[in-house]
């Protein structure tokens, strides 16, 4: 639920200030508008040194993120360790932790070089919805995090993506049934404060908001500068009931951050010629207004009254800097306007004032 692939910082700008704060839905709490996204750490496609992430995550913290997302299938378990290991020792009460239930980790993992997470912990994660998996979920994860609360619970994945139609509903049942239930009550005893659904599909965020009165969503890709089908029924849903979104994979898994170049990654996998036909139109916008498609990217979600933070992922402290420079450089309402004239972008979609 997080892109990894971002340019450099640009020479000689200065540090840019501590983002925003919104306040999460209907929670009496707030979250920077860019959170750290922890699942590169979790040697997403390619490993990352246990020094490199600890600087990561410092960096992250001083340059004033006050919300980490992470679960325990990134790098079945690696990111939780990392991210309790780098948190521990900070004052609990200003950070937002977010974690995951829908996965439990087995000991044991052949490792191949097609296995995403490489080199993670040796377990192999196994789905788990139901009342009693997800109580032990988050026991193993305060574990793993050296916590001893959470303060958002998102049920990862039960989606048709890594479910399949025929097996997806089935799950899903599942969730709202015994996983919501587990999660209600370990919200009542002060374990965890909110209670999400977070998935690679915005038709799967609206049956749960159906199905069940949950406090925020984590949306994968699926509300971007590319994307914005959950315009039709979902954003408005979440803006009537006031359910914050968090908006992971908001570069669509690479190309809104790196551009239409050759080798470009949508969705992790290399492009097809109609989303490259797409963003070199959108690229060539940018040129004529001098604005950087990962800036507009990350503005553009940010412009939704539903979505509190964007969480992208970053493999450097330079990568991590850039993201939260983008947010403070002007960006023209003649860009937006182009956008939408050249039918680029929803007439509907909000955009930054």
């Amino acid at each position: 639920m997080t892109d990894t692939v971002m340019p450099a910082a640009v020479p000689g700008e200065a540090a840019a200030p501590a983002p925003p704060r919104r306040r999460f839905g209907r929670l009496d709490f707030d979250v920077t508008e860019i959170g750290y996204g922890a699942a590169p750490i979790g040697n997403f496609l390619a490993p990352i040194e246990e020094g490199v992430a600890a600087a990561m995550l410092e960096s992250a913290w001083a340059a004033g993120l006050n919300y980490f997302d992470t679960a325990p299938l990134y790098g079945n378990g690696l990111s939780e360790h990392r991210v309790g290991q780098a948190l521990r020792f900070k004052p609990r009460d200003e950070f937002v932790l977010s974690t995951k239930v829908g996965y439990l980790l087995r000991p044991g993992r052949v490792f191949s070089e097609r296995d995403p997470w490489r080199y993670g912990l040796p377990f192999t994660p196994t789905y788990a919805y139901g009342y009693d998996a997800t109580l032990r979920s988050v026991e193993d994860s305060l574990q793993r995090l050296g916590m001893d609360r959470i303060d958002i619970a998102f049920i990862h994945d039960v989606d048709v993506i890594n479910h399949g139609v025929a097996r997806q509903r089935a799950h899903f049942e599942v969730a709202m049934a015994g996983g919501w239930d587990a999660l209600v009550r370990l919200r009542g005893e002060g374990v965890i404060k909110a209670i999400g659904v977070g998935v690679n599909e915005w038709e799967v965020c609206r049956d749960a908001l159906l199905a069940r009165d949950f406090d925020c969503l984590l949306l994968a890709g699926r509300y971007t500068l590319l994307e914005q089908e959950a315009l039709d029924e979902l954003m408005p849903l979440c803006t009537a009931r006031d359910v914050a979104v968090v908006l992971g994979g908001g570069f669509n898994g690479g190309i809104l951050a790196t551009g239409a170049v050759p080798g470009a990654k949508y969705e992790y996998k290399p492009a097809p010629p109609e989303i490259m036909a797409k963003v070199a139109k959108i690229e060539a916008v940018c040129a004529r207004h001098d604005v950087r498609l990962i800036d507009a990217a990350i503005r553009f979600v940010l412009a939704h009254p539903a979505i509190v933070s964007i969480i992208p992922g970053t493999r450097t402290p330079a990568q991590l800097a850039d993201n939260l420079a983008g947010l403070a450089r002007t960006i023209p309402s003649d860009f937006w306007a182009e956008l939408k004239h050249e039918g680029l972008l929803r007439a509907d979609a909000p955009v930054p004032a």
